[in-house]
């Protein structure tokens, strides 16, 4: 059998590694409002990433929770990989030539 078609760690499924847990905690991220300046964590769910060919049209958003703002910021290689890895609802825009 190759190394790659070996079973998890130790001899271990992927499925009998996680059958013990129970629940996983929910990802959340820190944010800032630009109008009020409060400062809060929001869940996944809050936020919307959108990619876009540059980075001028590459951003998040959310609606601050305090305030209701709408706020809109750059989104980095960096953030981009966060977000998507922690569930953010992702939009990309295709530009048509």
């Amino acid at each position: 059998m190759s190394e790659s078609a070996t079973p998890g760690v130790r001899g271990m499924t992927v499925a009998s590694a996680f059958s013990g847990m129970r629940s996983v905690a929910p990802v959340v991220f820190r944010a800032g409002c630009p109008d009020c300046r409060g400062r809060f964590e929001l869940g996944a769910n809050a936020l919307r990433l959108v990619i876009g060919a540059s980075s001028r049209t590459t951003f998040y958003s959310f609606t601050c929770p305090a305030c209701e703002t709408a706020v809109r910021r750059p989104a980095g290689e960096r953030v981009v990989e966060l977000l998507t890895g922690g569930g953010v609802s992702t939009l990309r825009l295709h530009s048509t030539a």
